[in-house]
């Protein structure tokens, strides 16, 4: 049978409900496997900045469930809520709430992107952990708070204090930060927010800091994957690895993981690099 008679090979999508001022669908996209689709909706138009009663406006169940049943009219039968805040500002009750709703309009499965730190951190057998956050003081507290309600202790914090256009922060800022959140208790450093570009920074800062560094996108995109039973893609990212390896044998993950001895990965060319320590 010709490729003109069998037609295009069959491909699997996740749905993503993500909030109107979203700039990094690109870097969802770095985490794809071969064979999976976005299918990619956002919440409506605020004239607003990124404080707490934000981020309770582009979480109202009403709105996410609306974005739900838009990507789910298609392909996609699994559905992520692509922002970190909305899905952490009103705690614990709130998030499961939300995923409740997501599942209600329509999706089989349904992550948020703060429930998905904590999955991983689940995942990982991590209970203490510093943060990093682009956000203003007030919105990295009520993160802390949503933590230690899933027995997270949070060790130490970072915040850069911004209330807008936070896609726009250099890898070299982000980096800083990530180095002044840590602590040497701290056995991960959990980076939040979705509009807070990662992705080449998450393998070279573990083998600098020993430690895994969980961040926003990369847990949501792992946890969406792995509800349609696939492995994201990131070279040298310790929850894609080490949570990769034990899925593939069936095993739960309960020891705490080391970074040593391992050489980072190399930063696509298109992205910038990250500075040496200053």
């Amino acid at each position: 049978m010709t490729p003109e008679a069998q037609g295009p090979p069959p491909r699997g999508a996740l749905g993503v409900v993500m909030p109107f001022d979203m700039e990094l669908d690109a870097e969802l996209w770095r985490w794809l496997p071969a064979g999976v689709d976005l299918s990619v909706t956002r919440t409506p138009f605020l004239d607003d900045v990124v404080t707490v009663e934000f981020a309770r406006e582009v979480a109202q169940t009403t709105v996410v469930t609306e974005g739900v049943r838009s990507v789910t009219a298609g392909r996609a039968d699994v559905v992520v809520y692509a922002c970190a805040s909305g899905s952490f500002v009103r705690g614990r009750a709130g998030q499961e709430d939300l995923v409740r709703a997501m599942t209600d309009a329509g999706s089989r499965d349904a992550v948020t992107t703060s429930g998905a730190l904590v999955e991983a951190l689940g995942a990982l057998g991590i209970t203490r952990v510093s943060t990093a956050t682009p956000y203003v003081p007030a919105l990295s507290l009520l993160m802390e708070t949503f933590l230690a309600e899933y027995g997270v202790t949070v060790t130490g914090r970072a915040e850069l204090g911004l209330d807008r256009r936070i896609w726009e922060v250099p890898y070299a800022q982000t980096a800083e930060l990530i180095r002044r959140a840590d602590t040497p208790d701290a056995e991960a450093v959990v980076v939040s927010c979705t509009n807070l570009p990662t992705y080449d920074l998450i393998a070279q800062l573990e083998v600098e800091l020993g430690k895994p560094i969980i961040t926003a996108n990369q847990a949501t995109m792992w946890a969406g994957l792995r509800r349609l039973g696939k492995l994201a893609n990131g070279e040298g990212q310790s929850l894609l690895h080490i949570t990769a390896q034990g899925e593939q044998r069936g095993l739960g993950l309960t020891a705490r993981p080391r970074i040593r001895n391992s050489r980072p990965a190399v930063p696509d060319s298109t992205e910038p690099s990250i500075l040496p320590k200053t």
